[in-house]
């Protein structure tokens, strides 16, 4: 809740004052492999763009707690830099998996791997004795990888205001937001701005906004699409924004009265005011209830840069957006929701990720992603506090398909990308044929593309995209979600050991797990050069994001995410969805629906996806029992009965 953030100094960064923002930082640009470095010379002023880590976090003496001046470098926040280069680091992580799936006590391992570091410490003092020579207990404890270190991070205040007064500006603001929604009436009238709506996410929203009693307008802003040809990538023709929308209401099925619900505007979330139009902005501000920010970058293994423009740029952008609509005189807005992710918390080694504090993490940060996304949270935490911006934060995990069905809307992202590679390599391995040395590269890149980096005790938080929409739809009415962060994540996560044993009775195939540590610093390169080598460089560079992924996510102590917000402020149901079951459904819609990513185009994937609910729906009603329980070769039989799989149309 609200009540932490003017007291804990994990809250957020500290801006004296709106005028100070940004002062004793200085603007970097960002290499193509995602390291900062100082800008030379002085940049036009519009294109001038602060992308240093220094604006949100500070590096501090371990042993005089000083703040440091030096520049923050972004390699230096993730988990790779001080782990990934040491071959010693890399056997530990290595050595204590095994030892906690043989002991089944992560914090005797935890509490050993300490000792350890305690011992190469003082082995390093000890030489550093004997020598005579100072510098020789950093050279040892180099050689030793020992872990202690000079120096630490963390996130700077939010404000200098105590816990009391942040929480009594919180509840003024909740109070101001409920007085907005009541003057409407008991059946308020929501009219709201979606970025993101084209994505994953953003079309769940959509289908659930169109029958939504309270939402009236949903007015999306996307960019023109360039179409291409496939094989050449010339541009044949540009689609409009309205033209965009028309298609995709058209693929969710969303039309009649429900489609005038919603409206598509050019703009773009890197541009200040998403570049939407005077004309446009001047209705925008005399009409909208709310904003959702839900537009992001989802991609794992991008550099910093783009990260940065795309999650914190965007978020500032729309924060500002939001800002003026509510100083706006006669504005009926009544708040903003911003969209991060439950990951902001980076790796914790099984500690809870608590929903209200946000942390540095201990043990650094996996990616860019979640670096900026945290970044992009305290941008949220300063509008709210500093500028008194009435806003909410919610934070999904990884988000898979409809919790039912498994519908994705075309979705390869994610955990959909080793599902995909798991299938097509039993395809391919079922049909191999030709010659023996034909055979044999076959099946050596079938064995390739069926090994799955994760430890079997790593546990992943997955949550239904239907669980997440509705969240969002939840907060629009609900003014006491205002100054929360609230998870949108589950109770009963998933093993990987289960991921494995459930796609191998849905795919038919013997998928390998392998040690995430080594898999991703020794046997990834390998195999890369020899797929390479091969002519398989496509399916070189799938496993090689196939690793970035999983090769962080897939090891164990991952962290515990909270979570109770979700029911006890939004009203969601208390029973959160079956991640299991969900796994499941993932999988038998990606074989069926979207043959493991081959059937690619968007017509195509709506119509499969509206026969496949049908299905579901029918089969359901007629055995009495939900889908995801029949066993796999039960529901491949009562499926073939309804559907020709080949074509994917209804007997």
């Amino acid at each position: 809740m609200a009540e932490s953030r003017g007291k804990s100094p994990s809250r957020g960064p500290n801006r004296p004052s709106a005028g100070d923002r940004g002062r004793g930082h200085s603007r970097t640009t960002v290499s193509s492999a995602g390291g900062a470095r100082r800008r030379r010379g002085r940049a036009p002023a519009e294109t001038a763009v602060d992308l240093s880590p220094s604006r949100y976090i500070v590096k501090v003496d371990r042993e005089t707690g000083a703040e440091l001046p030096d520049e923050i470098e972004p390699a230096e926040l993730l988990v790779h830099a001080h782990r990934d280069h040491h071959p010693v680091e890399i056997a530990a992580q290595f050595l204590a998996s095994r030892l906690v799936r043989v002991t089944g006590n992560e914090a005797l391992v935890k509490k050993g791997l300490k000792t350890l570091d305690r011992l190469g410490a003082r082995a390093a003092s000890t030489v550093a004795d004997l020598s005579g020579d100072p510098a020789d207990e950093g050279r040892v404890k180099r050689l030793l990888g020992v872990t202690a270190r000079d120096v630490l991070f963390r996130f700077r205040e939010t404000t200098h205001l105590t816990e009391k007064e942040v929480k009594k500006r919180v509840g003024a603001l909740q109070k101001d937001a409920r007085d907005r929604l009541r003057a409407q009436g008991r059946h308020p009238r929501m009219r709201v701005l979606l970025t993101g709506g084209t994505g994953f996410l953003g079309k769940e929203i959509l289908a659930q906004a169109a029958s939504h009693p309270h939402v009236e307008e949903v007015v999306s802003v996307v960019r023109p699409q360039a179409v291409r040809d496939r094989r050449t990538k010339k541009v044949l023709r540009v689609l409009t924004p309205r033209q965009r929308g028309a298609k995709l209401l058209k693929q969710l099925h969303i039309t009649g009265k429900a489609a005038r619900r919603f409206r598509f505007i050019k703009g773009d979330i890197e541009k200040p005011g998403f570049g939407i139009s005077a004309a446009e902005l001047a209705k925008l501000k005399k009409s909208l209830t709310h904003v959702v920010h839900c537009a992001a970058s989802v991609s794992f293994d991008d550099t910093y840069e783009n990260s940065f423009r795309a999650n914190v740029l965007g978020s500032r952008n729309a924060l500002a957006f939001s800002n003026a609509l509510q100083s706006t005189p006669g504005s009926p807005f009544v708040a903003h929701v911003a969209i991060e992710t439950s990951y902001i918390h980076g790796r914790r080694k099984r500690s809870i990720a608590q929903e209200d504090a946000l942390v540095f993490p201990r043990h650094f940060y996996n990616n860019y992603y979640e670096l900026t996304k945290a970044m992009a949270s305290i941008e949220t935490d300063r509008a709210l506090i500093e500028d008194g911006l009435r806003v909410t934060q919610l934070l999904p995990s990884i988000v898979i398909g409809h919790s039912r069905t498994g519908n994705n809307r075309g979705d390869t992202k994610v955990l959909n990308a080793p599902v995909n590679a798991f299938g097509r390599a039993k395809e391919a391995m079922d049909s191999l044929g030709g010659t023996w040395p034909d055979r044999a590269r076959g099946w050596l890149v079938g064995l390739i593309a069926t090994t799955f980096p994760a430890d079997r005790s790593a546990e992943l938080n997955l949550v239904p995209v239907d669980r997440v929409a509705t969240g969002i739809l939840a907060a629009l009415g609900t003014p006491e979600a205002i100054g929360a962060r609230i998870h949108l994540a589950t109770d009963n996560r998933i093993r990987s050991e289960e991921i494995v044993r459930v796609a191998g009775e849905e795919l038919g195939v013997g998928v390998r797990m392998a040690d995430p540590t080594l898999t991703r610093n020794l046997t990834l390169p390998v195999v890369k050069a020899v797929l390479t080598a091969m002519g398989e460089e496509r399916l070189a560079g799938v496993l090689e994001k196939l690793g970035t992924i999983f090769g962080v996510y897939g090891e164990w102590g991952q962290p515990i995410h909270d979570v109770g917000n979700d029911v006890r402020i939004l009203g969601l149901p208390i029973q959160r969805p079956d991640t299991s079951a969900a796994f499941r459904m993932l999988c038998r819609h990606n074989h069926h629906v979207q043959a493991f990513g081959r059937v690619r185009d968007g017509d195509e994937i709506a119509r499969r996806e509206r026969l496949w609910e049908e299905t579901i729906d029918a089969i359901e009603f007629e055995s009495g029992r939900q889908v995801a329980s029949l066993r796999a070769k039960e529901f491949r039989r009562v499926l073939a009965e309804r559907i020709e799989l080949r074509s994917f149309v209804r007997r």
